[in-house]
Parts: C-alpha cells; sequence; structure tokens
C-alpha cells in the first residue's frame, strides 16, 4: 500500500507507538515507498511522550520541532482498562479515580497533544487520532462504559473543534478522529467482541487508506475504518 495524498517523501509521526495499533501504524507506514521516514514516540521512547504526564507532551514536540513538518502525524493511545478499572456496567461502578485516570489518557493528554503538535503538522499535511464508535452519543443504543464512552465523546469534540481553528491557519490541512473497529490487543481481549476482532495490520492498512481518502473539506469529521462517516 502506498499513500498518495501526502506526496512523495512525506514524513510520518506515530504517537502511541508502542501500542497494537500504533506497531502496526509504524510498520505499514515503513513500507510505503512514498514515505521519508517514521518517527515514534510512546512513554518508553526518547524523547518519551507520556500522556499522564502533562510536561512530557510539550517536552516531546519541543524536541521534534526541528525534524518537521510532519505530513502525516497519527496519535493511536488510549486506555479502556488497566489494574483497577473496567468499563462499567452500571452508575454504581463510577469511581472517580478511575473516571480521572481514562479521561487524562483518552481526553486530557490528547488535548495537549492537538495544541503541541498541529504546529508541527505540515499546511497540506494530515493528522488522525483513534477515537470509538462507543464515543457517539447519537449511536449509544447499549448504555454501560460510561467512562470510556465520555472520554472519547469528549475527544471526539476537542477533535471537531480544532479543526476548525486549523482551518484557519492551515485551510489546506486535515484533522481527523477514526474507530478503528475491534483489533487483536490488550485493550480488545477481554471483551466479548474480541472474538471477532482483526488484526492490527489490517486495521491500521484501511484507516491510512481512510486518511488518503479524505481532503480538507472533511477535516474534523468522524469516519470508521471502512470509510463510513459515523455519527457524533
Amino acid at each position: 500500500m502506498s499513500l498518495t495524498s501526502l506526496g512523495s517523501g512525506y514524513k510520518a509521526l506515530v504517537i502511541g507507538a508502542s501500542g497494537s495499533i500504533g506497531q502496526a501504524f509504524c510498520q505499514q507506514l515503513r513500507a510505503d515507498p512514498n514515505c521519508a521516514g517514521v518517527r515514534e514516540l510512546s512513554r518508553s521512547s526518547s524523547p518519551a511522550l507520556d500522556l499522564e504526564d502533562p510536561a512530557s507532551i510539550a517536552a516531546a514536540a519541543a524536541a521534534l520541532a526541528g525534524d518537521g513538518p510532519y505530513q502525516l502525524i497519527l496519535h493511536a493511545a488510549g486506555l479502556l482498562h488497566r489494574d483497577g478499572i473496567a468499563p462499567e456496567k452500571s452508575l454504581a461502578a463510577i469511581d472517580a479515580e478511575a473516571l480521572q485516570a481514562v479521561f487524562q489518557v483518552n481526553a486530557l493528554g490528547p488535548a495537549l497533544v492537538l495544541r503541541h503538535f498541529l504546529p508541527l503538522l505540515d499546511k497540506q499535511g494530515a493528522m488522525a487520532m483513534l477515537s470509538a464508535k462507543v464515543g457517539s452519543i447519537g449511536d449509544n443504543r447499549l448504555g454501560g462504559w460510561y467512562t470510556y464512552r465520555a472520554s472519547k465523546a469528549a475527544l471526539n469534540m476537542l477533535i471537531k473543534t480544532a479543526a476548525i481553528e486549523l482551518a484557519r491557519s492551515k485551510p489546506k490541512a486535515r484533522l481527523l478522529a477514526l474507530h478503528p473497529g475491534t483489533v487483536i490487543s490488550k485493550l480488545s481481549q477481554p471483551f466479548r467482541g474480541a472474538a471477532a476482532a482483526r488484526p492490527a495490520e489490517l486495521a491500521a492498512a484501511q484507516m491510512l487508506q481512510v486518511i488518503d481518502s479524505l481532503g480538507p473539506a472533511h477535516s474534523g469529521s468522524f469516519h470508521a475504518y471502512d470509510g463510513q462517516p459515523l455519527a457524533w
């Protein structure tokens, strides 16, 4: 697969590069003859970027500023569960500390990523952040998963709002929210839909094709991995 909308010799940056989808993005991009290089950021990279450490986000962007602009920036990090944190089935399960932790990784950290990394985006580049269909308010039919749903809905609003501002300074650039679907990963493994999960490599390739197919007119939109627009 080769991306055509970013020009020949485009530079890519993947935030959350140590996760399953982040690794798959890096693999796909390195195989693209049009890609001149891929820079990876994660909690274990140098510089490190930890969404739970706001200072590290600013510092990582400052460290990479001299390498920019990037024609493609991908944000592939997120939190659904870990020790002490799990999706809630009812209001009675909501926990303040878990709520704060999930919002920090899924909304507050990404807000700072937008603040510090959009200035590194090429004036005709693309930035995409992984959201989730369960963050769609209009599509919520089953309930539950309060914290994860709310954090992704917040992320969607941040992306939509930042895209409006981006259009003023870089009208030929695009900022997108993407739903990867259920992917074989640590994030999806404990849950019922994991049996139907797709390989991360396939999900990454599909999302890159969606990014390549969407132009500046689609900036601020929310799409699934198959290109279908999703309700906010």
